[in-house]
């Protein structure tokens, strides 16, 4: 069982949010990094889940998908497109460090 959230970053997210996310030591994928880039967004949350990874996602589509309740997920992190690089990644950690996996089963965090 995962004891530490991991990550999984939309196709809109920076790389450079991976990249510094790492040098934190948190687990991170991406969406190109997985094979994933053309796949619908219900291949996303399915990915996610299986995975157990926390989407973090700019698209407010999943939004409308994280409040159908046959779909579920392992937890969103959405931040508007007018967020720097820097405060993502700060949001992040902070989420990181403040919840578990059992706490964002089905949660949507906003950044």
């Amino acid at each position: 069982m995962v004891s530490r959230l991991r990550f999984h970053l939309d196709e809109h997210i920076s790389p450079k949010v991976a990249e510094a996310l790492r040098r934190h030591g948190i687990d991170v994928t991406t969406t190109i990094g997985a094979g994933l880039r053309t796949a619908s967004d219900t291949v996303q949350l399915d990915f996610c889940r299986q995975e157990l990874r926390v989407l973090v996602t700019q698209d407010a589509d999943f939004l409308r998908h994280s409040r159908n309740t046959d779909i579920a997920h392992a937890g969103i992190v959405y931040c508007n497109g007018q967020r720097t690089v820097s405060e993502i990644v700060r949001g992040l950690i902070l989420v990181y460090e403040v919840l578990t996996v059992e706490d964002m089963q089905g949660r949507v965090e906003y950044l």
